[in-house]
């Protein structure tokens, strides 16, 4: 269920224009909402992934920066650092970063929408919201959260912290597209109507 979006107009010297970078929260939830137990943990993420591994390998080849809450960064630090995720710029959010942050690591402290902007004003690829929660229903406030990408894991674990922060707001989503695998995990997509 793949919507197609209208292709990019062709500059005078039949060029496209560069595409705008999004911000893009991908991440995986239990069936009922949550993207960790209440202490952080995530051993229900623990499971046999399919050939292709959830199309985690292409969604990390369309991004070139990387976004972080400070207790994700935290989480992130504890088990090994960001190497993992290739060479990307890593951005983290706190108003009191550590004394000795990681390498490779901007620590951020400036108002959303004016770091949005600078962001989006560089050339690149889209950028990953890694989250968690405080840090997406920040951004989700100040309007700087263009898609939800997320595999729904087929167990419930109860209680955890949300995907995004609780908070008083409406904000309507456009299915881009919905993708079922074969071990019952569903991948959404989801545009942000602004």
């Amino acid at each position: 269920m793949k919507r197609r979006t209208p292709s990019q107009p062709v500059k005078k010297d039949g060029r496209k224009p560069a595409a705008r970078r999004k911000i893009i929260v991908h991440m995986a939830t239990s069936a009922d909402g949550y993207i960790a137990r209440p202490d952080g943990n995530v051993d229900w993420l623990d499971r046999p992934m399919p050939k292709g591994g959830y199309g985690l390998a292409a969604f990390a080849r369309s991004i070139d920066t990387i976004l972080w809450g400070r207790k994700t960064y935290d989480f992130a630090a504890k088990m090994g650092g960001m190497g993992v995720y290739g060479k990307v710029k890593h951005y983290a959010f706190s108003r009191r970063p550590p004394a000795e942050p990681l390498s490779g690591v901007e620590f951020v402290s400036e108002p959303i929408p004016e770091f949005v902007a600078r962001l989006k004003a560089m050339p690149g690829k889209n950028i990953w919201m890694m989250g968690g929660a405080g840090i997406i229903a920040s951004f989700l406030d100040a309007g700087a959260i263009d898609e939800f990408s997320f595999h729904v894991i087929p167990v419930m674990i109860g209680e955890g912290i949300p995907l995004v922060a609780p908070r008083h707001r409406n904000i309507e989503l456009e299915l881009i597209s919905a993708r079922p695998f074969p071990d019952g995990v569903v991948h959404l997509h989801y545009r942000v109507r602004r």
